[in-house]
């Protein structure tokens, strides 16, 4: 019989998902980033120094402020909702009615399981009902997302929902492909490997229009 620990533990090693979203406590926010630096810091001193680490030592001595403020202000920041960045849009005067698609956005998150990095390439597609979004609003979109601990299915989710509701259209689309370090460099150790997910909204189920993306994708830039 598979103890709860076990359980667990299987469930991080496999990269399931309980939640569609992200899990937060209601008391999320009730501490001011400082006081969660404060708190991570002391955390992380605890962890070094039962590893055996000499924290006297110039080059680690500074390590568990800066992994605190590493992880509040940096690779955890789109936890905070104030952050969340402003997807304005505007009337697609133009009458521009194909596919607009922006490929290769850089993305960089972080595994909740191991809180090891994702690293990888975000691909983003709408077709206007008559609004559009500025285009590096939809990288600030995935950044934002991405900047949290995460599941690579319920980031390609969240990323379409969200343009989905800034643009009031269903037809959005996301392909995510990322390497998982921990994937890559514990367990199995696969170096080769990615993580491929989609989430395809509207138009986008159809076949014909799927394709479409998909195509655009492996169009190679080159300038």
């Amino acid at each position: 019989m598979i103890n709860n620990e076990d359980f667990l533990d299987e469930i991080g090693d496999n990269h399931f998902s309980s939640n569609a979203q992200n899990p937060l406590r209601q008391d999320a926010f009730d501490l001011s980033d400082e006081e969660k630096i404060e708190k991570i810091k002391k955390d992380v001193e605890n962890i070094l120094q039962t590893l055996g680490m000499d924290l006297t030592d110039d080059s680690i001595k500074g390590t568990p402020n800066r992994v605190a403020k590493m992880f509040v202000k940096e690779i955890f920041g789109g936890l905070n909702p104030s952050k969340k960045p402003k997807a304005s849009t505007f009337d697609n005067n133009y009458k521009y009615g194909e596919m607009l698609v922006e490929k290769n956005i850089t993305l960089y998150s972080t595994c909740e399981h191991h809180l090891l990095p994702i690293i990888g390439r975000a691909h983003v597609a709408y077709i206007s009902s008559g609004r559009v979004i500025g285009l590096s609003k939809m990288n600030r979109i995935v950044e934002y997302y991405a900047k949290r601990p995460q599941v690579q299915e319920r980031l390609t989710m969240q990323i379409v929902q969200e343009l989905q509701k800034a643009l009031g259209t269903e037809d959005v689309a996301c392909v995510i492909d990322a390497k998982h370090l921990c994937v890559n460099s514990r367990g199995i150790k696969d170096i080769e490997s990615s993580t491929v997910t989609s989430e395809f909204g509207g138009k986008f189920k159809d076949p014909q229009t799927r394709r479409e993306f998909l195509d655009y994708i492996k169009l190679e830039t080159q300038f």
